[in-house]
């Protein structure tokens, strides 16, 4: 999940190399960190949002057929 979801913010934004994904397992629940630049954050976010739940959708789905349940914050690597 963390591998699926750091190829698909690599390819969407300016900065692949800011990319930076954190995974934190309790029990059946995965959490999932995505930090990208400060610039950035509008490409992953998108238009209402769109394409964070769309992202969210995909690591979802990858995440089903190993039975865990995954959240997905992105935050911004602001300094």
């Amino acid at each position: 999940m963390k591998q699926v979801l750091t190829d698909i913010a690599k390819a969407i934004v300016d900065a692949p190399d800011s990319v930076v994904v954190t995974e934190r397992e309790e029990g059946d629940n995965v959490f999932l960190e995505l930090m990208v630049a400060a610039d950035d954050m509008g490409k992953v976010i998108g238009k209402r949002g769109k394409i964070a739940n769309a992202i969210r959708t995909v690591v979802k789905a990858t995440a089903t057929k190993d039975n865990k349940r995954v959240i997905v914050n992105i935050v911004s690597d602001a300094e």
